[in-house]
């Protein structure tokens, strides 16, 4: 059974929407190669992601797990927030005097 569970799909990505509740939009890219020229071109994927606590923000890269269906769309959780992106500002907790 353990092993099952550490062949679940891992994806890393950048955050590009945190509008919803509990749900981040997440746009992950992979390198494929061309079949005629051999090139390597960009490929992207968009996945949507259960965020438990609100943690991740527009623009931070973060890693995903695949896990069970949440919704129709939403089949992936995240594991963590990798980087901060640009100009990201600190959470705040409400109640905490310093």
């Amino acid at each position: 059974m353990s092993q099952e569970r550490n062949k679940r799909k891992v994806v890393v990505g950048v955050v590009t929407s945190d509008k919803m509740h509990q749900t981040i939009a997440v746009t992950g890219e992979r390198k494929v190669k061309h079949p005629k020229f051999g090139k390597y071109v960009k490929r992207f994927s968009k996945y949507k992601a259960h965020d438990e606590e609100n943690v991740a923000r527009t623009g931070d890269t973060v890693e995903l797990m695949e896990c069970r269906p949440i919704s129709k769309t939403k089949h992936f959780r995240l594991l963590r927030v990798v980087r901060h992106g640009k100009g990201h500002a600190p959470i705040i907790e409400e109640g905490i005097d310093s």
